[in-house]
């Protein structure tokens, strides 16, 4: 009888499969595969090698705390000569005596997660159990059989494998980004990731069932969605919006989601202050994409805050142009979301592709602060009754808005005004730092038949019928108008433009006002005043009426947003009509200058030298560059400067870099002071690989 077969050495060879299911950012010290292709492992035995037909070989894989064959959380996979496909299967490869190589393939629909492997060895009547190791799986958007296959190749590498980003901020008339680091494969990231699935209340209350559930991506994304605000659960971001924190890092302070799902998972899934909208789509965004799942940042502008789900949206502003404060309802300027691609068998194939996923803590869904998966086709062709919070996105896109002023008498005078919800929805183009406009993903043309056929049928789910936008009769027309340079620091000015489209000479009053604002809507300080009480209009004539924004009166009330916004009520005197035009302006920051000392190789030390020049006419205090980057640096590294910036000097810092990995690496840098919050730069750096 033959000797009994003892397994004596395991390379899991994490190097060349990782590369292979395209995990290699994430280095070589763990194993991690995705499901539906197959990866290889090498055994070593003793006393003796592998015999074929004498010894039989059962590897056992399994994930979860109470793994099973019935809930799909644990395998026996009989070794034999070939691979099969759909299930879990293991063939031996090659063997030369001293070694056998085995290539073990998962099924399509495998459970996500931390696997442990053993083996099983039987020789006649002699059997042996050891351990093999553990690799980490994932979902896999290059199988055609997954349910996150994405068919581009350029999309995948976007949308899955890139670990930067550029976030889109600002206002629809004035569009700015920041730079991200998504940082999806590096250190302790998707370890982070895989304990925000263990974190959640539904694995709290039956383990079993949240992990036999984990080869749904649907599922997932909804676990994501509520794991990433804190609101019901120990999430990984607090959300803030009052400008207040101090006890905490403010919400434009980041850079990356790396920084921020290490502090959760250091400090005992503490929730880590603070987060707004574009952080907590960002991390959502690491996290989903660490996970396997095809995922990209979506900024909507105009995006409304539907809480009574009547797809209207009524807001008030006094005569003086100020907007009525604790309004239930709200406009964000912008508003940031998380798109993750999949199929939707639960809702047919119609259904398949990008689903809006909003981790935002806003609106309560099935009893939880959550938003979506919600397919972006439902939300385009108006199916309401869908799962999951097809009408709160729908009206994030597409609600009536209406404006009402309250008179001197407390009366309300609906004004005449056009709404623009849901405009310019953005994201990153594929490849590219630009934006590409995504806004016909998610509605038809305004005008159109198939916005009246979509209409319609929102009509039917909506408790205040709604009808489609009717062009306003021409007669006296009013539009903002704004100059350039509207750079933090600086005196600028704007306009009033107002038309007479009459033959008849007008007499009106106008009220132009400026006050800083937040991406929220929430108006502040008034900066800016013209009240012309008698404004006479030619007939057919055009005039610009100008109003000077002074630095001095902005600056002490600006917030981190950078927002101001322009309110211009005209009174026709003798229609007794009120014509409102609105526009949200963004001030600009200086531009942070990134520049690179060294040449560019693999573990080879470089420096970037960071400078920023002060606009202001004060000192800047508290100064403080933040930088990192995957591949550049092995954690955030923050820089101080102990003196004041006077007016017209430049900050300056060095930062020492460490390239670990080759090809086009992506340095993230932010400037904080305490009269400049939140200001971003990048800098792309290729490095070249080691020579062979």
């Amino acid at each position: 009888m033959a000797e009994a077969l003892i397994l004596e050495n395991c390379d899991l060879d994490c190097s060349s499969n990782n590369r292979s299911h395209h995990t290699g950012d994430i280095g070589c010290q763990k194993l991690v595969v995705r499901r539906g292709q197959a990866f290889h492992i090498n055994l070593q035995f003793s006393p003796r090698g592998y015999e074929e037909g004498v010894d039989q070989l059962t590897l056992i894989v399994e994930t979860g705390p109470c793994p099973s064959e019935d809930s799909g959380t644990e395998a026996h996979i009989k070794v034999t000569d070939t691979l099969q496909e759909g299930v879990w299967s293991a063939a031996v490869s090659s063997s030369d005596g001293e070694s056998l190589v085995l290539s073990i393939s998962s099924p399509p629909d495998a459970r996500i997660g931390n696997y442990t492997l053993s083996l099983e060895t039987s020789t006649g009547t002699e059997e042996n159990s050891c351990g093999v190791g553990e690799f980490i799986l994932l979902f896999n958007p290059w199988c055609p059989e997954d349910s996150v296959y994405l068919e581009n190749e350029e999309e995948r590498t976007e949308y899955v494998v890139t670990q930067f980003g550029m976030i889109f901020m600002g206002t629809k008339d004035s569009i700015t980004s920041v730079p991200w680091n998504y940082g999806q494969f590096e250190d302790g990231v998707l370890e982070a990731c895989l304990q925000v699935l263990d974190a959640n209340p539904k694995y709290n209350n039956d383990s079993s069932k949240d992990c036999s559930r984990r080869n749904d991506p649907v599922y997932i994304s909804r676990i994501v969605s509520a794991m990433v605000n804190s609101n019901d659960d120990r999430g990984v971001l607090c959300g803030r919006w009052d400008n207040c924190y101090d006890d905490g890092f403010s919400p434009m302070f980041w850079i990356g989601s790396v920084d921020i799902l290490r502090r959760w998972r250091k400090f005992g899934c503490q929730a880590v202050r603070y987060g707004q909208c574009w952080v907590f789509a960002a991390v959502a965004c690491s996290v989903l994409r660490s996970l396997g799942i095809p995922a990209r940042v979506i900024t909507n502008y105009n995006s409304a805050h539907d809480t009574n789900r009547n797809l209207l949206i009524e807001q008030y502003i006094d005569e003086q142009g100020g907007m009525q404060k604790k309004q239930k309802e709200i406009i964000w300027y912008f508003h940031c979301w998380v798109e993750a691609w999949m199929s939707r068998p639960d809702l047919g194939d119609s259904y398949n592709g990008w689903q809006a996923i909003d981790p935002t803590p806003q609106e309560k869904s099935e009893g939880v602060y959550c938003c979506g998966p919600t397919p972006v086709t439902a939300v385009k062709e108006g199916d309401l009754d869908l799962k999951y919070d097809v009408p709160f996105v729908f009206a994030e896109v597409n609600a009536d808005l209406i404006y009402y002023v309250k008179q001197k008498d407390g009366t309300n005078k609906q004004t005449i005004y056009t709404a623009e919800i849901g405009k310019n929805i953005s994201t990153k183009a594929v490849g590219k730092e630009s934006r590409v406009d995504i806004t016909d993903n998610y509605k038809y043309a305004e005008g159109s038949e198939d916005e009246r056929r979509v209409f319609e049928k929102a009509n039917q789910f909506s408790t205040v019928p709604r009808r489609l936008a009717e062009d306003v009769p021409s007669g006296i027309s009013i539009k903002i108008k704004v100059s350039e340079g509207m750079n933090n620091g600086c005196d600028f000015d704007v306009f009033a433009v107002i038309n007479n489209n009459t033959e008849e000479e007008k007499e009106c009053r106008l009220m132009f006002c400026a006050r800083t604002s937040s991406y929220t809507g929430e108006v502040g300080p008034e900066c800016g005043m013209k009240d012309l009480l008698n404004l006479k209009l030619e007939s057919n004539e055009e005039k610009r009426v100008p109003l000077r924004v002074l630095y001095e009166k902005y600056s002490c009330s600006l917030t981190q947003d950078n927002m101001i916004k322009l309110v211009a009520l005209l009174h026709d005197y003798s229609t007794k009509d009120i014509l409102l035009a609105m526009r949200d302006i963004h001030i600009k920051n200086p531009d942070i200058k990134v520049r690179v000392v060294g040449e560019p190789k693999q573990n080879r030390k470089l420096v970037a030298d960071i400078s920023l020049k002060n606009p202001l006419s004060e000192p800047l205090v508290g100064c403080c560059f933040t930088v990192e980057g995957a591949g550049l640096t092995e954690e955030v590294v923050r820089k101080e400067l102990e003196d004041p910036v006077e007016p017209g000097q430049v900050a300056k810092v060095r930062v020492d870099l460490i390239p670990q990995l080759p090809g086009l690496r992506k340095l993230v840098v932010d400037f904080e002071s305490d009269r400049l919050k939140g200001v971003k730069g990048h800098k792309n750096v290729i490095i070249a690989p080691l020579p062979k």
